[in-house]
Formats: C-alpha cells, sequence, structure tokens
C-alpha cells in the first residue's frame, strides 16, 4: 500500500502581459465556493437570479461616483483638509503585484485613515467576526489595495442594507495572510484551467445563481453516489419562443417590446422580455432596430424557408467560455474518441426508436416483436461498430426496421377522399427534399424545429453548433446540433408527428399535395407548430436524476452534462434513455 500523495501549495505566476487582473468580488466567491469562482471567471457563466437583482438595487445609489479620493499626503499632516470627513464613492483600485482589481463601493476618509465600506445585501449574520470570511476577505482586499496607493488603513466595514447595520472588520495579520493565499489559489488555479470539483451536498448549492451551470448533484450521482439529486430550483419558462410564419409580416421595435405588423392578425406588441429566442419562417422581415435590440440581449433570432428548412441563426456575441470550445474542437480531431462519442450516440438513437415503438404499437403482437427485436440486435452491433463507415450502416438498417414500423403507430388512414386524393395519412417510407407525403412533410418540420433548438441550446452553454463528433462538418451544417439531436428524434420530433396525427389536431386540409412536393398551409404549419412547441414545455422524470424538467429544460442540461464531459468531469456523455 503506498502512502497518499502529498499536495504542493506552489505560488500563482507573476501578472505578465495581457493577463487579467481578477476582481476582488471573484476572491470572495473562490473563498465561498471555488468552483463558482471558476464559472464564473475563467468560463464566463452567468445567471440572473432574484438575489443577484437585489443586490444590483442595493449597489445602484453607491455605484454613482462622485469626487475622487484625495491623494495620500493631502490626508495626513498639516495640510490635511478640515472637514470631519470625506467619502469617496464607487473608487476602483487596481495591483498588479497581487493581481487584484476592486471597485470600493465607499471609501471614507477621516482622521488621516481611510476605510473601505462595502455594501451587502440581506442581514448581518450572527457570527462572532461579525461577517462571514469571503466578505471579509473582499473587504481586506480592499484594503489592501489602499495601502499599497499609500493610504493608511485601520479597519475595514460592511454595511448590510436589510438590517441596516454597519459592521467593524479588523485586518489582523490572519486576515491579511488569508486574502493573499485565496488570490494566489485562484490565479493559480485559473492558469492551471484546473475546474474544482462540485461542492458535496452542500446547503450553498439550491440558492446558487449558477446551480443549474454547475449541476453538483448530478455530477455526484453520475460519479455514482447514492444519494438522489436535489431538484434543480428553476423558475417556469417565463420567456417562450416567437414564432412568426404570417408571410409579408415585418417586425420593428417599439419600447422594450417586438411589434409585429400582418395583413391577417394585424398588430402585436410582444415584450422583449417575455421572449427567449425568434423563429422566422419565410418571407418575414425585420428592421435593424429589432434585430439590434435582439442581439443585444442575446436574444437568438432563426431563419427557415417558407416550408420549415433551418437556414441560419443570428445571435450576440455570444458566450465566452473559450474552455470548453478548446476541448471539443481538441476531441473533434481525435478518431477514437469520435468513434467512441458516435457508437454511444446511434446505440442511445436506437433504444429511442424501440421506446417509441413500444410505448405507441397499434398492429399486431408478432410484427411488434419482430421489429422491437431487430432494433435490439441493431443497438447491440452499434456498440460493437469498429469504424464510423460500419456504423452508419447500422444506423441505416435500423431506420429502416424503424420506418417501416412506423405505419403502425397511426391510426388508420380512412378511405374517404380530400380534394380528389386518398386521406394523407399513409406512411411506406422516409423520404425528403421535399417530402412527398404529409406524415413526411410533418418529419421534416419537427427535425427542422429540433434542429434549431438544440443549436441555440449548445450556442448558449458555450459549444460551437456547427463541429460535431459524427456528422461530417460541412458549410452552414449544425454538426454538433445533428449529433445531439439523434437521440431526441423519436422521443420529441417523432412523438410530435404521431400526436399530431392520431389526435387530430393536424388534419388532411392542412397540406398542399403537388408534383413538387407536399407541404404544409398557413394555418397547418401554424398549428403544428404550436404542438412541437408544447411538446417541449412537457414536463418529464428524468430517467437517471428522477426529478421532473420540462422537455426544453432537459435539453439545456444535456447540453450543459456534454460540456461537463468534453472538460473531462464525466467519464461518458450520459444519453436520455426514457424507460
Amino acid at each position: 500500500m503506498t502512502d497518499p500523495q502529498l499536495e504542493l501549495h506552489l505560488p500563482a505566476p507573476p501578472i505578465s502581459g495581457d493577463m487579467p487582473l481578477i476582481p476582488a468580488r471573484m476572491v470572495n466567491e473562490f473563498v465561498y465556493c471555488p468552483r463558482l469562482a471558476y464559472l464564473m471567471w475563467a468560463q464566463g457563466e452567468w445567471a440572473e437570479t432574484g438575489d443577484t437583482v437585489e443586490g444590483k438595487r442595493v449597489h445602484a445609489r453607491v455605484d454613482r461616483p462622485n469626487a475622487p479620493l484625495p491623494a495620500p499626503q493631502t490626508l495626513e499632516g498639516d495640510g490635511a483638509p478640515e472637514d470631519d470627513k470625506i467619502v469617496s464613492r464607487s473608487l476602483t483600485l487596481s495591483s498588479t503585484k497581487m493581481g487584484v482589481i476592486a471597485k470600493l463601493d465607499i471609501a471614507e476618509a477621516e482622521d488621516g485613515a481611510v476605510t473601505p465600506v462595502d455594501y451587502k445585501r440581506g442581514k448581518r449574520p450572527h457570527v462572532a467576526q461579525g461577517a462571514y470570511e469571503p466578505e471579509r476577505i473582499q473587504i481586506c482586499l480592499q484594503a489592501l489595495l489602499l495601502e499599497e496607493h499609500g493610504y493608511r488603513v485601520k479597519e475595514g466595514a460592511i454595511y448590510y442594507a436589510e438590517s441596516r447595520e454597519r459592521v467593524r472588520i479588523a485586518l489582523d495579520d490572519s486576515l491579511r495572510m488569508a486574502a493573499r493565499t485565496a488570490v494566489s489559489e485562484l490565479r493559480l488555479t485559473v492558469s492551471q484551467s484546473r475546474i474544482p470539483p462540485p461542492l458535496k451536498d452542500s446547503p450553498k448549492c439550491p440558492r446558487c445563481a449558477l446551480v443549474t451551470v454547475c449541476l453538483p448533484d448530478e455530477m455526484r450521482a453520475l460519479s455514482g453516489s447514492s444519494i438522489a439529486p436535489r431538484t434543480i430550483a428553476v423558475p417556469p419558462d417565463e420567456a417562450l419562443p416567437l414564432v412568426v410564419q404570417s408571410q409579408h409580416a415585418r417586425i420593428g421595435k417599439e419600447g422594450e417590446a417586438l411589434k409585429i405588423v400582418d395583413e391577417e392578425q394585424g398588430e402585436t406588441l410582444v415584450r422583449l422580455i417575455d421572449i427567449s429566442d425568434v423563429a422566422l419562417f419565410g418571407n418575414v422581415s425585420i428592421t435593424t432596430p429589432a434585430l439590434t435590440a435582439l442581439l443585444e440581449r442575446e436574444i437568438p433570432v432563426t431563419f427557415h424557408s417558407h416550408s420549415g428548412w433551418f437556414r441560419g441563426v443570428a445571435h450576440g456575441i455570444g458566450h465566452r467560455n473559450v474552455e470548453v470550445r478548446t476541448a471539443q474542437y481538441r476531441m473533434s480531431f481525435d478518431e477514437a474518441a469520435c468513434l467512441r462519442f458516435a457508437k454511444d450516440l446511434v446505440a442511445a438513437k436506437i433504444a429511442n426508436q424501440r421506446t417509441i415503438l413500444r410505448r405507441n404499437w397499434r398492429g399486431t403482437a408478432e410484427d411488434r416483436q419482430a421489429a422491437l427485436d431487430r432494433l435490439s440486435a441493431a443497438r447491440q452491433s452499434a456498440n460493437g461498430a469498429t469504424t464510423l463507415t460500419q456504423l452508419l450502416g447500422i444506423e441505416g438498417d435500423a431506420a429502416a426496421v424503424y420506418f417501416r414500423a412506423f405505419a403502425s403507430l397511426l391510426k388508420p388512414p380512412r378511405d374517404t377522399k380530400v380534394s380528389g386524393e386518398l386521406a394523407p395519412f399513409r406512411f411506406e417510407a422516409r423520404n425528403r427534399r421535399p417530402p412527398t407525403d404529409p406524415v413526411n412533410a410533418m418529419l421534416s418540420l419537427a427535425y427542422a424545429m429540433l434542429t434549431r433548438h438544440l443549436t441555440i441550446t449548445l450556442a448558449s452553454v458555450g459549444l460551437d453548433p456547427y463541429r460535431g463528433f459524427y456528422h461530417a462538418p460541412r458549410y452552414g451544417r449544425p454538426a454538433l446540433a445533428l449529433d445531439i439531436m439523434e437521440p431526441f428524434r423519436a422521443i420529441i420530433a417523432d412523438s410530435v408527428v404521431l400526436s399530431a396525427i392520431n389526435t387530430g389536431e393536424v388534419g388532411p386540409n392542412d397540406f398542399v399535395v403537388a408534383v413538387t412536393g407536399t407541404a404544409f398551409t398557413q394555418a397547418g404549419r401554424r398549428r403544428f407548430v404550436g404542438a412541437f412547441e408544447r411538446r417541449l414545455s412537457q414536463e418529464t422524470t428524468h430517467p437517471v436524476f428522477g426529478y421532473q424538467v420540462s422537455m426544453r429544460r432537459m435539453l439545456l442540461i444535456q447540453a450543459r452534462l456534454l460540456s461537463r464531459f468534453l472538460l473531462g468531469e464525466l467519464p461518458s456523455y450520459p444519453h436520455f434513455l426514457p424507460r
């Protein structure tokens, strides 16, 4: 038995070149939770919550700069001002020696000494040292910055807005050493690109702004913990997609809302705060001010053909997480890693196809069992594939089995005629570009909508939707979105098609059948898109974590788990495999 490896604490590298200074508030976060600080500072993650909004409100008054703090020499001796106290607000100080920058809410100069005062939301904690360690270290760093700039500092202070109490913070040697050590450890962690592990069953996690990014309980569950994950505390999907399908509609900006002018629907106002993303179908125009407002708020805009083909997306500056994209590109050039990922991907797709057949079968029991057995065999073959070419063949064979059985999931077609043609909901095989029958038209639109959602979701977590591991990269092709979509095709897209047909939500008169192909009418497409968005809003039980989330949120969780896998925190990407 060997001795446990000793951990050697090295000093952080010196600040050089364009290396950014670390904000003192980020050191506060590091002491509170090292992983939280890394996610915010190194990976650029952020999520607004009620607590963060309240914190901004508390700082609104003190964030207005006033007269600057006088030079240190003017505060000492005979030349010192006669006023009792000088108050400087929103004072920014930095130090390349420490590698820290801070914005002091208030700096009070009195009797030749300066006291940094930090404003915090909430009530004063009843602890022996007056405040928790992260807050004391933050105010200590502000004091150290003042001292490095030549000011004399005796103590610091924290003002708690809710209880309206001011707490004195003693700047003893132990606190100063702890502050310098925290800065060094954070800088070292960031320089080594070494993300700290999640906290274990910590009471801090449920109220954390980045709990849906960090996924501490989920990471622990996937690592073999027997403790059930706590339900992710997320607000309902208050912001939802805005889908504009009326041809020749025009979208403009009016105040903090979008104004949609349509010959059929008239004028409609939609608040920007209520919009998660925008989808434009066909000949819909959008003004530059409206597009600018959407991009400034990081609300993506997707463009589709009249029939629903996904053409592209416009979004703002985008996510700043360079680390995850670097890991994604690195893996995309590793043929062995891509094959392992693709094998799991195809096996998950076949498993979910099998689930849809099992749930919705309307044919004979013998045919059902035969189809299920062939899909099970195909799934096993996918796990044993040795090349991508072989895997593509296995996936194609499984798709042929699945779509041959797809007709047995639909209600039997009626023999009545519609517009001179037989009732359209007959299905023989999958076809596209263009689809030749209404069922294929629905499948194509559903896949285009799912591609759109996953392209947006993957980009929102910092991944590049256009660089995949299974689908070959091609200009304008969101290969990663197509990769991640494979297991969700049956569970989301095909499920919507089956529901729309079997419940009668979409009928024969919702299609135009011509020699050039089959397309939705405008009213039919509107109903089908509505059914698709409702499916994404439906809640489902996560097969691994056990809690309920909407399918829309599920896509986001899967994108987050993919980024954790690419960054090496998970041994494999856990696919969504409902029972």
